[in-house]
């Protein structure tokens, strides 16, 4: 198997230069591109196994190429935003990103948050491929595809990961530090709520009428809770 390819798009020359050279150490294959357009040209001939993805580009956002590749694809994202702005991280999380960083950063930390969102993607191949039926949702845990009436849920592989735990605890309530524990195998801060986010978007994906959830609660004080609802015992 060949090294594990990497399309980094990011304009800041000095910065583009040290990732290459630092993910090369550590075992990656990355292309470098500094251009929306010259990105999404390499996208459309060599599809990489992740993108790391600016925010701002000289001929476009991060945001509109977030938005053009999560139309058709799960390939895994990591957005890099400007620091301390919050709402270049929201808005990257509800267009499909599976994460983000903020700059400056560690580039110990993207290469952990990188590897976290590439294990997410590919899943546990040693599992077995069973499915939880909660009614006319299906999570296939083999596939790592939630379906729903048998159409499959448009949901990012971090999300599908927060689905999954949450259906496997269903009836339990669990924290934002439980999940994030679970997926992330780290804990939010305490101010994070970007997992908000996330569980927007699954509401958005599985829940008859989002706005009013019934099979994600949330519940005040702790989190959120996989509800068992009328029906569930028929599908199994």
């Amino acid at each position: 198997m060949g090294a594990t390819r990497v399309l980094l798009v990011e304009d800041d020359t000095r910065l583009a230069e040290m990732l290459l050279e630092y993910l090369g150490e550590h075992g990656f294959a990355v292309t470098h591109r500094d251009r929306v357009a010259g990105a999404w040209a390499e996208l459309e001939t060599r599809p990489p196994d992740a993108v790391l993805l600016d925010v701002m580009l000289p001929d476009g956002d991060g945001f509109e190429l977030c938005r053009r590749i999560r139309a058709d694809s799960d390939l895994p994202i990591v957005m890099i935003t400007a620091r301390g702005d919050e709402t270049d991280r929201i808005v990257g999380l509800e267009l499909g990103a599976d994460d983000y960083l903020p700059k400056p950063f560690n580039p110990r930390e993207l290469l952990a948050r990188l590897r976290a969102v590439l294990r997410r993607a590919a899943g546990a191949r040693g599992q077995s491929g069973d499915v939880l039926r909660f009614g006319a949702l299906e999570i296939d845990r083999g596939e790592r595809v939630a379906r729903l009436a048998g159409a499959r849920c448009d949901l990012t592989s971090h999300q599908f990961e927060l689905l999954r735990v949450l259906a496997e605890h269903a009836g339990r309530a669990l924290s934002r530090e439980q999940l994030s524990e679970q997926v992330r195998g780290e804990a939010y801060g305490p101010f994070d709520r970007s997992i908000d986010v996330h569980i927007s978007r699954i509401r958005a994906a599985i829940e008859t009428d989002p706005k009013r959830p019934a099979r994600i609660q949330t519940v005040r004080g702790v989190g959120y809770l996989f509800a068992r609802l009328a029906g569930d015992e028929a599908a199994g």
